[in-house]
């Protein structure tokens, strides 16, 4: 033996490396987030809109080719957290925005 420390997968039934459990872990918490034209999104990215959208309780509607910056990811494979100027805590679906 070679001292490694091992754990039982669940899912898969068999005694695994601790390391690969750990790999493993971190690789099913990964979800990957789509652009309306099929981008890669991850956090940091620019993204720009693709149709105008009405934002609810803010009285507001953002229009077709605004440009939000700095987005992150929210751990759904459809939403994104955005910051906007005019408004605080908006949320995006993927489908209406295209990486810059």
């Amino acid at each position: 033996m070679s001292g490694d420390e091992f754990v039982y997968d669940e899912t898969t039934g068999e005694w695994v490396s601790a390391a690969e459990a750990a790999a493993n872990a971190k690789a099913a918490g990964q979800v990957e987030v789509r652009d309306s034209v099929g981008n890669l999104l991850a956090d940091g990215d620019s993204v720009t809109l693709v149709k105008d959208l009405k934002v609810k309780g803010a009285g507001q509607t953002l229009k077709r080719g605004t440009v939000i910056k700095s987005i992150r990811l929210t751990g759904d494979e459809q939403e994104i957290d955005c910051r906007h100027e005019a408004i605080k805590g908006l949320v995006l679906r993927a489908e209406f925005v295209r990486k810059v």
